[in-house]
Parts: structure tokens; C-alpha cells; sequence
């Protein structure tokens, strides 16, 4: 029977896997390379390692695309729909200044004839409007001078009454409440030496309440000419000053009169000057819009970019480009993008990490990055920030979330790099230092127990371990192990094994290998417990699956 082809989606796992299984054969034998002079090959077949101690790197592997640090859209500026008689051809390297699209001009450069005509009219309509009202200011100007004459005198007497008779009826009045009060203070105090010449005998009490009366009478002056003056600030003087005051307003109403109805003569001159003038300056702008609109119709690049043409970018929901590409005849509507025209002397990497591992990522920490147009190539950058929202996985992973991590790539000139092309980074997040560390294919995992195989009797015993931080291609041992120590970098033959672990499930055999989880590692402590799953090669923050985000150099 004819077996049924198989879909395309379920190949991918198996291509995938195929992959995984590449790169870990790959990385143990970068790992030999590195480490062979260690190794103890007893058996011929390099396959043991010997603990070292030292250092490597912890990075989180991503995935996603190159962009623009900046880019600019050129948009049709026109008041109306324009037609492009010129568009540059999309894929070309432009100069600042350069000329991207030309649009027909000849409909413009009829309204600017007619609107340079209407400013003519318009400005000859205003001066005359303005002579007009010179005419009338003059004879308004001549009428008020007189009013001001009247004010003038008003005003003089006002101030001959504050600076002459105010002045020294306040002072009268006021030497009045020194000399009265001094009085009474004087007989207060006769009075009370007295009370003393009483209380002794040596005058009579006829001549103290002489005193005591003396004492009232000068109380009773000083209180009245308190009153005096109290009176004199609070009504004589205003009263007074309202009188001229007002003798001042009425002059000034007189000139308001005259005022207003002079101005009542020159306002229909003014307003008509006033109209002639907006007139003329609505028509002077109509002229300005309308050259300007000329310039729309020659757009030159503002800087330096990459030509890409806006319809290009318009895919629909299944990836496949929908729009048409714009050429001489298009019509184009008010404020229509055209081109996007990309800066690439400054590329990002947008790239792709799991929620999990978002944490552990700050700005200005190191990455390399590959792109798939020059794979040879390692690109340094560093990173520019962590997306605020997270994005979903799709239809594929509805319950993944993922943050964009934008990288900032450094000497991209000369390597032909475009917007939108695929790569692959290493995010650098930290390292571990003069440690103990294998292989991570030499660890193996019994639930939570994590042991190795280190020979004995001429095999192979478990042996459980204590693990830390890791990347891709080492994990921290903490403890179970001492620097020189050989372990297996495989898992052995049934006949090779001559000791096991008590199984944590019970009889029978024990369970895979299990990816070392660190207990302590770098990313558990920033909350992440292991790496994202890996995902399909399409998505772009497929990665394979780690116990941690490494690594030490890749092994393609």
C-alpha cells in the first residue's frame, strides 16, 4: 500500500531534531578540540574529559531580523492627488538631495499664474485703503490735543492740593496728637506720684483729684484729636481728594467723548483697510501654499538610505505581498506613502527572546550577531533596549510570549546588510569565573538528582553532583567532583555500567538524560528556570532548548 506523503509540518520536527543532534556532535567535538590534552582516551575513542577548572560565558541565544535604526517616510505632500512622471528604481543606495520621485506640475503652475494676479489686485486695493486712514488718524490726532490741554490743568491742581494744603493739614493735625498725648503721659504720671504723696500724707485729697481731673481732661484732648485726625484720613481727605479727582475724570471723559467719536470717523476706514490687507494676505498665502506645492512635486531624499518602495511592505495575513509597486502614471492619493527609505549606516537587530529570559537583559550589554546573507561574518553590537509588551506566539503557540531585544550593530559598513534580513545573536548576560565545569552532555539527570558517569572497575559509576550556572557547552559543578576528575561525555552501555544511583522513580530503568537545570545558575536567579522550548525554523525566536541561556563559542 502506498504510504500518504508527509505533511510539511510534520517534517519539521524531524528536521529540527536532525539539527539539534548536528550541533551537539558539533559541540563535543569543539569540546575535545578544546579540551583534548585533558581528556583520557583510554578507550581509544576520546569520549572522557577531565574536570577543569576556569571560565566562560553565559549568553542567551535569539533569533529575528535586521532593521533600520531610522528610517523616513516619503509620503505625497500634494493637496491633491498627483501623478508620477519619475520614480527611482526600488533597491538603490541614495544620497542625501538625490531625486526620488517627480509628479506633474503643470495643473500647479496654472494656480500659481492666477494666484500671483490675484496678489496684485489686492495689494493695490490696500494701499489706497491705507492712505485713507492716514487721513483720518491726522485729523483725530489734532481734535485730542485740546481734550489734553483740559486734563493737564485738572491734573495740576490735583497736585497742588496733595503737595500743599493735604500736606499741612495732615501735619496740624497730627502735631495736635503728638502735644496731647505727651500732655497726658505727663499728668499720668503726676498723677500717680501723687496717689504715692497721698498714701503718705503730705498733700491733701483735694490736690489729688485735682490731678485725677487734670489726668481726665488730657486724656479727653488726646482722644479728640486722635478722632481730628482719624477724621480728616478717612473723610476731609478723601473728600477733598474725590473733588479733584473728579475734576480730573471729567476731563478725561470730555477727551474719551472726543475720542470716541473720532474714532467712530476713522473705524470704517480702518476696518477697510483691514479688510484689504487680510485680502491681500490670504492671497499672498494661497501664492506661498501653491509654490510650496511646486516643491512637493520634486521629493529628493532627506538623508542618506536604502530605497524601498512602501507597497513592498504590504503582505497580507498569509505573508505573500499584495501591493503594487508605484510607477510613472500612478495616481497618488493625498498624504500616500511611497517609499521608505531605511539609514542603513546604523542596522538593528530586532530579535527575539522568551518572557522567562526578558529579566536577565539590560542595555548596553554585548552581543554577536550573524546574519544569514553574510553567515561567515560575526557582527559586534550591543543591546538598546527590552520591548515593553510582550508579543505572542501565534497560531502556532498561542500560550508563548516573547519580547523583542533591539541590538545596535557596530561596523556594518561594507557588508551589504538590508533591512528585514534574517540573523541570529548571542546575548551576552555574564560569565562564570575559576570555576569547576564540564561538558553539559556529561551530565545527566534522575529527576531532581543530577549525576555523571566517572570510570571505576573498569566502567562506568554514577555519581551525583551539584551543579551551577551553565551555558551551551559547559555547566558549573559545585560539588561532587574535584579538578582533574574524568567523566563520561556519553551515556555508557548497559554493560558498561557498574554502579547506579537509588532510582527517585522507583525500580527499573532510569529516566533520560535530563537537561541540567542549575539549582544556583545565572538565570534561575533572575527567575527563569530554564530557556524557552525550541519552535518551529520559521518562528523568529526559535532556539534550541537549553538548561540555561549560554554559551561559550558556537559550534557551527
Amino acid at each position: 500500500m502506498t504510504r500518504p506523503p508527509r505533511s510539511r509540518r510534520a517534517a519539521v520536527p524531524l528536521v529540527f531534531i536532525g539539527g539539534l543532534v548536528i550541533l551537539a556532535l558539533a559541540a563535543i567535538g569543539a569540546v575535545m578540540l578544546m579540551g583534548g590534552g585533558e581528556s583520557d582516551s583510554r578507550d581509544g575513542r576520546g569520549d572522557r574529559f577531565a574536570v577543569r577548572r576556569g571560565s566562560f560565558d553565559i549568553t542567551i541565544p535569539a533569533s529575528g531580523e535586521l532593521a533600520a535604526l531610522n528610517q523616513i517616510e516619503i509620503r505625497n505632500q500634494l493637496e491633491n492627488n498627483a501623478v508620477i512622471t519619475y520614480i527611482i528604481e526600488e533597491g538603490r543606495t541614495v544620497k542625501a538631495g538625490e531625486v526620488l520621485i517627480r509628479l506633474n506640475e503643470k495643473e500647479i503652475s496654472d494656480k500659481i499664474r492666477d494666484a500671483q494676479d490675484d496678489v496684485n489686485v489686492a495689494e493695490n486695493a490696500r494701499n489706497a485703503a491705507e492712505a485713507e486712514l492716514q487721513n483720518q488718524i491726522s485729523t483725530r490726532e489734532s481734535e485730542l490735543a485740546k481734550a489734553d490741554l483740559a486734563i493737564l490743568l485738572a491734573d495740576l491742581a490735583l497736585m497742588a492740593w496733595e503737595k500743599g494744603d493735604d500736606i499741612a493739614k495732615r501735619n496740624e493735625l497730627t502735631t495736635a496728637v503728638s502735644t496731647s498725648q505727651k500732655d497726658y503721659d505727663r499728668l499720668v504720671a503726676r498723677y500717680i506720684e501723687s496717689e504715692k504723696l497721698l498714701a503718705q500724707q503730705f498733700i491733701s485729697l483735694d490736690e489729688y483729684k485735682r490731678d485725677e481731673i487734670a489726668m481726665i481732661e488730657a486724656k479727653a484732648k488726646r482722644d479728640q484729636s486722635t478722632i481730628d485726625l482719624e477724621v480728616y484720613e478717612k473723610y476731609l481727605n478723601p473728600q477733598e481728594r474725590a473733588t479733584k479727582e473728579s475734576d480730573c475724570t471729567q476731563a478725561k471723559d470730555e477727551r474719551d467723548r472726543v475720542k470716541k467719536r473720532l474714532d467712530a470717523e476713522v473705524l470704517s476706514a480702518q476696518s477697510d483697510r483691514d479688510s484689504k490687507t487680510f485680502q491681500l494676505e490670504s492671497a499672498q498665502i494661497r501664492l506661498a501654499d501653491l509654490q510650496k506645492q511646486l516643491q512637493f512635486c520634486t521629493i529628493t531624499a532627506p538623508t542618506d538610505g536604502l530605497v524601498v518602495y512602501y507597497s513592498s511592505l504590504q503582505t497580507n495575513g498569509w505573508g505573500r505581498n499584495e501591493g503594487q509597486p508605484p510607477q510613472v502614471g500612478t495616481s497618488l492619493s493625498r498624504n500616500e506613502p511611497v517609499i521608505i527609505l531605511p539609514d542603513t549606516s546604523q542596522i538593528l537587530a530586532n530579535v527575539k527572546v522568551n518572557e522567562s529570559l526578558s529579566g536577565v537583559i539590560a542595555p548596553g550589554q554585548r552581543v554577536v550577531v550573524t546574519s544569514d546573507a553574510v553567515p561567515d561574518t560575526m557582527i559586534h553590537g550591543e543591546v538598546l533596549n527590552v520591548g515593553v509588551l510582550a508579543e505572542t506566539g501565534g497560531w502556532r503557540d498561542p500560550n508563548r510570549r516573547d519580547y523583542t531585544v533591539r541590538v545596535l550593530l557596530e561596523n556594518t559598513e561594507g557588508l551589504g546588510l538590508k533591512p528585514s534580513m534574517r540573523c541570529k545573536a548571542e546575548i551576552y548576560v555574564g560569565s562564570v569565573n575559576d570555576s569547576l565545569h564540564v561538558p553539559i552532555q556529561a551530565v545527566f539527570r534522575d529527576g531532581a538528582t543530577a549525576y555523571v558517569y566517572a570510570p571505576a572497575s573498569g566502567g562506568y559509576a554514577q555519581k551525583p553532583v551539584t551543579l551551577g550556572r551553565s551555558s551551551e557547552l559547559f555547566i558549573e559543578v559545585a560539588g561532587g567532583l574535584n579538578e582533574g576528575d574524568a567523566v563520561l561525555l556519553r551515556e555508557p552501555r548497559a554493560e558498561e555500567v557498574v554502579a547506579r544511583l537509588p532510582s527517585q522513580d522507583g525500580p527499573g530503568e532510569r529516566g533520560p538524560r535530563g537537561g541540567p537545570a542549575p539549582e544556583n545558575g545565572a538565570m534561575r536567579e533572575h527567575g527563569a528556570a530554564q530557556a524557552p522550548a525550541a519552535e518551529s525554523p520559521d518562528s523568529p525566536s526559535a532556539a534550541p532548548e537549553v538548561p540555561a541561556a549560554t554559551t561559550a563559542p558556537t559550534v557551527d
